[in-house]
């Protein structure tokens, strides 16, 4: 071990090269016949999605090679752009959003829906191949460009391109199933302003035309509708506080099938996800959240869940396959791996292993789940959870008696949660010597409705308390260094990252946000439709609640902004359009604040371009060494990220 090298500082081999390194993210998996299917998004490839099929001897091939993209912008987020049954892939292609038709044999897709793209234009997503052609959610876009103007409907596409509207009128729909007698159809639909996990029906549509709506309505949310061979009907519903699974029988009552105590299903930000899954025998494998990680348990008929012993942390996109599931996981010290398991006994395959980062597990800091008090503000509930990485390097330690900087991160949504999954961004920081706390704070999934729910109008109150309670309780605990506490986030992160900076000012002595929200109101009116609502549920009614809006605007308060800050976004993000970062860049030059800003071309909400995330890595660190005031790694080279105020008067200057 070298010489004590002050936190920040330790030299590591998990570089933003490294994280970038033939990376990809995993996506849904489909199983047909012996074959099992899947999407990856590849930064190196300028983040387009391509498909995997491995066949039952092990041949692994990617389907679609560049620059074809199997991604949908269906509600901005997309998921579920394609599907495939009997070696026919249908997908939406990403750079015009049509629906494309590759059959075994053929030499490239085929063109299936006719122009127009986008931006006005027609996209599709959730694909189910049916006889002749796919069931799809069809988002129609106007000319105009208005959120309001946008049309969302169930439609069975051709192999020709023809389309027959099946449903239409409410404002959103998902989940178009059909059953097995080729005729009953199921599917998902809500209006404004819930969001899907607010309030979202399971409607049937019987042989004769009419249609029942079979559960969810006011405050309840039903996911992930699935036929059985015997005309059953199960889904996910949370009237018992945690979605749990349910069952209906033809000529017989809906049933509970099983409450576990805690969340089996996830938010719908995306089409397409699946957290169980049948097997021909009769039982059924299901993942579920506890104490900061998942479970993937086996529920017999008439017999309580057995979970399986697996050092896996989260189990997604669940699918049977033989006499198992096929899933993406990821554990503590592993990245996502497209996995097998056997529901007998609960072994393992790994069929599309994690890239070999070349590492001594040694250089991985475990996630610790803590709980730790807040203010209660009417909630009932007043403590709020985390995961919490210590620095870890196994080549380096502190000098005697120093403490760790603290980076605290707020995951985005607000309606999502920290996952207990090997993320070499998390790695990054820990192996340089920060202490990570990921949040869970109240809002987030995982933790029943009730957790869920106590967001609901106080997006910008108790979001503020809990990460700042969690960063005081690490401090007064004697863990990280008071001094030094950073608070990043994405998205809804970045809202809460800047509305904790601005309006809980000395608690943090650093930030940085990436395509975060500066005004809430502005947000309200310029966002696209999915989410044009969103925030009546968690700030106020819009436009009624104009002054709500204003006063939990970083922006209104930028005159208590005087933290460092780093910003950066997407120039073609949507969600969060650049207006939103321009607005509280321009305030903290008028106030002559430390701070940094990148944008990035060609980049919409999240960054997927390898060379960008890796700007916006390393130029994060180099902020706080140039805030907090230590020396980076020579051997990396990297390049300080300008920080800038504007001293008045005078011209634009470093801080160093």
């Amino acid at each position: 071990m070298s010489a004590p090298l002050p936190h920040g500082s330790w030299p590591t081999p998990v570089t933003s090269e490294l994280v970038v390194r033939a990376a990809a993210r995993l996506g849904e998996v489909v199983v047909d016949g012996a074959d099992v299917w899947w999407a990856e998004s590849r930064p190196a490839e300028g983040g387009r999605t391509t498909l995997v099929r491995r066949t039952a001897d092990g041949v692994v091939t990617d389907v679609l090679p560049a620059p074809w993209n199997a991604r949908t912008r269906v509600h901005e987020y997309g998921g579920g752009a394609w599907t495939v049954a009997d070696g026919v892939v249908w997908f939406s292609e990403f750079s015009d959003q049509r629906l494309y038709r590759l059959a075994p044999g053929e030499a490239s897709p085929v063109a299936v829906t006719p122009e127009p793209g986008i931006p006005s234009g027609v996209r599709y997503a959730d694909l189910a191949v049916v006889a002749g052609g796919v069931l799809a959610v069809r988002e129609t876009h106007a000319p105009s460009g208005a959120a309001a103007d946008v049309v969302n409907e169930i439609v069975r596409v051709g192999s020709d391109g023809t389309a027959e509207v099946l449903v239409s009128g409410p404002d959103f729909v998902s989940d178009p199933r059909l059953a097995p007698d080729g005729v009953t159809l199921a599917w998902l639909q809500w209006d404004h302003p819930d969001m899907p996990w607010d309030s979202a029906q399971l409607v049937v549509r019987a042989a004769d035309g009419t249609d029942h709506v079979l559960a969810g309505g006011p405050g309840e949310s039903v996911v992930q509708p699935v036929w059985g061979e015997d005309l059953s009907l199960w889904w996910l519903g949370d009237r018992t506080n945690f979605w749990s699974l349910y069952r209906k029988r033809p000529h017989e009552q809906p049933q509970l099938v099983v409450d576990v105590g805690s969340d089996i299903a996830g938010p719908q930000w995306m089409f397409g996800s699946s957290r169980y899954a049948h097997l021909p025998d009769g039982r059924v494998v299901l993942a579920y959240g506890r104490d900061g990680r998942d479970r993937l348990a086996v529920l017999t008929p008439g017999e309580e869940p057995r979970e399986l012993d697996l050092p896996y942390g989260t189990f997604r996109f669940v699918t049977a396959h033989g006499t198992g599931v096929v899933c993406v996981a990821g554990g503590p010290a592993s990245e996502p791996v497209v996995l097998h398991v056997d529901a007998d006994s609960g072994a393992t395959e790994v069929l599309r292993p994690a890239r070999e980062l070349g590492l001594d597990p040694a250089w991985f800091s475990r996630p610790e789940h803590v709980t730790f008090p807040t203010e209660d503000r009417g909630t009932g509930i007043d403590v709020a959870h985390a995961l919490v990485y210590p620095p870890t390097n196994p080549e380096v330690a502190a000098p005697a008696g120093s403490l760790p900087p603290l980076v605290v991160v707020v995951h985005g949504g607000p309606t999502a949660a920290a996952v207990p999954v090997l993320n070499l961004e998390i790695q990054y920081w820990t192996s340089r010597g920060f202490c990570v706390a990921d949040v869970d704070y109240r809002g987030s999934v995982g933790y029943g409705r009730r957790y869920r729910d106590a967001l609901q109008g106080r997006w910008g109150v108790i979001d503020l308390d809990d990460v700042v309670a969690c960063a005081r309780s690490l401090a007064d605990a004697g863990r990280v260094d008071p001094a030094r506490m950073a608070i990043r986030g994405g998205s809804a992160g970045g809202y809460t990252t800047l509305a904790a900076l601005a309006m809980r000012p000395g608690v943090f002595t650093a930030g940085a946000s990436h395509y975060g929200v500066a005004d809430l109101g502005a947000l309200a009116a310029e966002t696209h439709k999915f989410e044009s609502r969103y925030l009546d549920g968690l700030v106020a009614p819009w436009p009624e609640g104009a002054a709500v809006y204003a006063e939990r605007s970083p922006i209104t308060h930028v005159g208590s902004l005087d933290t460092p800050l780093a910003v950066f976004q997407g120039e073609e993000d949507a969600v969060v359009p650049p207006s939103q970062a321009e607005s509280i860049v321009a305030a903290l030059r008028e106030n002559g604040v430390p701070h940094a800003y990148l944008l990035f071309p060609g980049e919409q909400h999240g960054f997927r371009r390898a060379e960008n995330i890796r700007t916006a890595l390393d130029g994060e660190l180099s902020f706080y060494a140039q805030v907090w005031g230590f020396e980076l790694p020579a051997a990396e080279g990297i390049a300080p990220i300008d920080v800038v105020r504007r001293p008045e008067p005078g011209p634009t200057s470093p801080v160093r």
